[in-house]
């Protein structure tokens, strides 16, 4: 370390004093030594000058920006511009409310939620005592009613043996009244030779009347007969026609009954569940919803912009948020009649008032194959990302496939 001696005025003693020179000259000192630069005596160096690193850095982002632009360009050129995508894009299913057809207390629930069931699956069941009641007075009517169709049908056989009765009581009248004449007859030509009595030629007159009345009102007699047939023959339609009627509610008292079972429709899973035993529900109330995994699709709201491009049968790329490592392909099954603005419950009204243009969005349905589906990585409500490839062919195609 370099000393320097000052003096001071009062000429007193020297005073060691450190030398404050820069301490880069100081740590080159020992550097010019060696190299024979600088002078030992004066304590001063030449600093080294820095190489400068911000030019190969700049050099370096701009390759990687211009290898990332072209990289974009060409695969914008050779696919991106013939994708037409959409984020407002979400997975439905045909969901089924199952709700009750009768009303009555819940005896059982046989599902809990998220359980996956079999068409036919019992779900819940209403008790049924009363139905049962019902059940059995409607088959009671219908059997009484039947034993009166019965009695009618007996009732008819014996008319028709009236009615044959009737025919041979008209013959014998016939007879009796051919008889009546033929004695009448000879009785007036006894009474014109004067050989019979005039009393007797009365007599033979009023037999023969008897004998016409008699005649006629055996005729009658058939006619009532054969009338009384008819109607017990219509008396038994009528009772056939009532109990045609029995049996409806005898079937009606059975669909009832059937209804204390509510099954599953379809397979699917059971979710949103609102039953629990001891409830009392009333037609219509709603029980649970069952919801058809297999029968997955997504609806995606394109721009009325795009629609141009879209046609059914296109392959479509879908991106599902909740696995972004998996994709799904589908093909573009239908496009909505009209935007959704209009289903809405308050359509707008654009004749009334100011005017701001909004473009509007129109639903598109994209199938999606029952083999993705039944994986379960689909269902209802998720979100996805939908890029239809307008290159390929609008005609209907199963396309769709899984990639993992």
């Amino acid at each position: 370390m370099a000393y320097r001696e000052e003096f001071s005025q009062g000429g007193k003693g020297a005073e060691p004093v450190m030398d404050r020179q820069p301490a880069q000259v100081l740590e080159a000192a020992p550097a010019a030594k060696e190299t024979g630069q600088g002078s030992p005596a004066s304590g001063e160096a030449t600093p080294a000058k820095p190489k400068s690193r911000k030019k190969p850095l700049i050099m370096a982002l701009a390759g990687a920006a211009l290898l990332f632009g072209g990289y974009e360009g060409f695969n914008w050129w050779t696919e991106g511009r013939f994708m037409v995508s959409t984020e407002d894009a979400y997975v439905q299913a045909d969901i089924t409310i199952l709700s009750a057809k009768i009303s009555g207390y819940v005896s059982s629930v046989a599902v809990a939620n998220n359980q996956s069931v079999k068409a036919g699956d019992l779900i819940a069941k209403i008790d049924d005592g009363d139905y049962r009641f019902a059940l059995q007075s409607a088959k009671d009517k219908l059997a009484t009613q039947d034993s009166a169709i019965e009695r009618i049908g007996r009732q008819i056989e014996a008319g028709r043996a009236s009615v044959a009765q009737a025919e041979a009581q008209v013959v014998s009248a016939q007879a009796g009244l051919e008889r009546s004449e033929g004695d009448y007859g000879r009785q007036q030509q006894l009474a014109r030779s004067d050989y019979t009595s005039r009393a007797a030629l009365e007599n033979a007159k009023a037999a023969r009347d008897q004998a016409d009345a008699g005649v006629k009102s055996a005729q009658a007699a058939l006619v009532a007969a054969k009338a009384n047939v008819d109607v017990l023959a219509a008396q038994q339609n009528e009772a056939r026609r009532v109990a045609a009627e029995l049996q409806t509610s005898v079937e009606k008292a059975q669909r009832d009954l059937s209804f204390t079972e509510i099954r599953a429709p379809a397979d699917g899973v059971i979710g949103n569940k609102a039953v629990e035993v001891g409830t009392y529900v009333q037609p219509g109330a709603r029980l649970a919803a069952l919801v058809p995994l297999t029968s997955v699709h997504v609806d995606a709201n394109f721009k009325e912009t795009q629609l141009s491009s879209l046609k059914v049968g296109q392959k479509v790329k879908i991106e599902v948020d909740a696995f972004p490592d998996t994709d799904i392909v589908g093909t573009v099954e239908s496009v909505s009649p009209a935007s959704g603005a209009v289903f809405s419950l308050l359509p707008p009204e654009n004749a009334t008032g100011n005017f701001t243009k909004i473009v509007q969005r129109v639903p598109v349905r994209v199938a999606v194959n029952p083999e993705v589906a039944q994986q379960g990585l689909l269902r209802p409500g998720l979100s996805v990302v939908v890029d239809v490839d307008t290159r390929t062919s609008s005609e209907p195609q199963k396309t769709a496939s899984a990639k993992q």
